[in-house]
């Protein structure tokens, strides 16, 4: 099976062309294929398939072989998968598992994805909980770099009141206007990823409060620099949101199954 490795902000995954619809894998096959000593590696795994009235359809599995909510990054590098297989030029329709996207290939090779409106903003003191097209949860710490990721991670993920589904975790350090510093646990890989597109949506839109207006956020993660760009007429909602970001190949082969 012919396969490509793109990355999003180090966020990586597999792709497959899948548009004549003859590759069906068992969830052991995608955790196998994800798996990073036995395997080729990734966050993830997507196909790119047949839509009729879009240019593809996205499916995507999580690195533990079970399909995933919607993935920001994963949405790019799709877009990017799809420019390389003459698909698309420069302009992506697609769906999702959340629905219908658009994404447009930048002439400096960033791509932006629309994402979809968030409703249900909830905003603690020291938190928020927001959908961002993946159920995430921001907490606000001093210093992100010091932050145990990992293990606040997944005792906030594995909290009884998110089962059985779980959550996004997203530990967010404000340094400055409209610049934020973000590491995220993610279910699914069950660690710590370089990037998160939802959950640098999420901390973006989270980070705002409850103040309306239109809001560019300028977002550094461990595998590079993300935008996510919104507007809110309501404390509690945000629409016309867009994540920008890059998109690489970073390899093809071919894997037996």
């Amino acid at each position: 099976m012919e396969f490509y490795k793109y990355h999003g902000t180090g966020n990586d995954f597999i792709l497959l062309d899948n548009r004549q619809g003859k590759i069906h894998l068992s969830n052991e096959q995608v955790a196998a294929l994800c798996n990073r000593r036995f395997g080729i590696g990734a966050d993830g795994l997507m196909l790119l398939d047949h839509a009729e009235g879009y240019d593809f359809r996205m499916v995507y599995y999580n690195a533990d072989g079970s399909e995933s909510t919607m993935c920001g990054n994963g949405g790019r590098c799709i877009t990017a998968f799809a420019k390389h297989l003459g698909i698309i030029t420069d302009k992506a329709s697609f769906l999702a598992i959340d629905g219908a996207h658009t994404a447009i290939i930048q002439t400096d090779g960033m791509i932006s994805l629309h994402m979809q409106n968030v409703l249900d903003i909830q905003l603690h003191d020291t938190h928020a909980i927001l959908n961002t097209g993946s159920p995430h949860y921001v907490s606000w710490v001093k210093n992100v770099v010091d932050t145990d990721v990992f293990g606040e991670g997944y005792a906030i993920r594995n909290r009884s009141e998110y089962q059985p589904s779980g959550i996004n975790v997203n530990f967010v350090q404000v340094v400055g206007e409209n610049q934020l510093l973000v590491r995220t646990y993610e279910r699914g890989v069950e660690d710590e990823t370089l990037s998160c597109g939802t959950g640098v949506t999420a901390s973006a839109i989270a980070a705002t409060g409850t103040t309306t207006g239109i809001f560019l956020t300028q977002i550094e993660t461990p595998g590079g620099e993300l935008q996510v760009s919104f507007t809110k007429h309501t404390p509690d909602s945000a629409v016309d949101v867009i994540l920008i970001g890059p998109a690489v190949f970073v390899f093809k082969g071919d894997v037996p199954l």
